[in-house]
């Protein structure tokens, strides 16, 4: 089984909206069973928490289910369980490195590393933004999305 977590700062907005537009994705290719799917931030603010309503709303318009996601903070043992850390920005990118083991540096990555088309390396946060914001970050997670479990399937099966 392939493991991935995604990753932002406080796990309510950018990484469960990975994690539920990701699931979608392995789910609809019928790879549920070969595929693990998790999230987490590198801050427990909110640990415990459900995402954030306005991310919700926006995963929902497109079908997509985020009200059983909760947030946790990102552990030193992730590394060790999942074969991808896709961190949402370079700020949470750079929080990994100081949590990831020696030599299990391979795990880590930026999720738009996987949609080069995007023309950017970190997906916005729309916490502050609000409205549009969470749209173009679900634009932007689901282009990210298809490339990683292309590059998945492509590399693992």
């Amino acid at each position: 089984m392939i493991k991935v977590v995604f990753v932002c700062l406080g796990n309510i907005c950018r990484s469960p909206t990975a994690e539920g537009v990701f699931r979608a994705l392995v789910e609809r290719e019928g790879l549920g069973k070969r595929i693990a799917v998790d999230s987490a931030g590198t801050g427990a603010w909110h640990a415990g928490e459900a995402p954030d309503p306005r991310a919700q709303k926006a995963a929902l318009r497109r079908g997509i289910d985020l009200s059983n996601i909760r947030a946790r903070k990102a552990m030193k043992q992730d590394f060790n369980t999942f074969d991808y850390v896709l961190a949402m920005d370079l700020e949470n990118l750079a929080a990994l490195k100081k949590l990831c083991p020696p030599c299990e540096e391979h795990r880590l990555s930026l999720l738009l590393d996987y949609a080069p088309e995007a023309g950017r390396r970190d997906v916005p946060d729309p916490y502050y933004i609000g409205g549009q914001g969470f749209e173009n970050v679900l634009d932007l997670i689901e282009a990210a999305a298809r490339g990683l479990l292309a590059h998945i399937q492509k590399t693992h099966f």
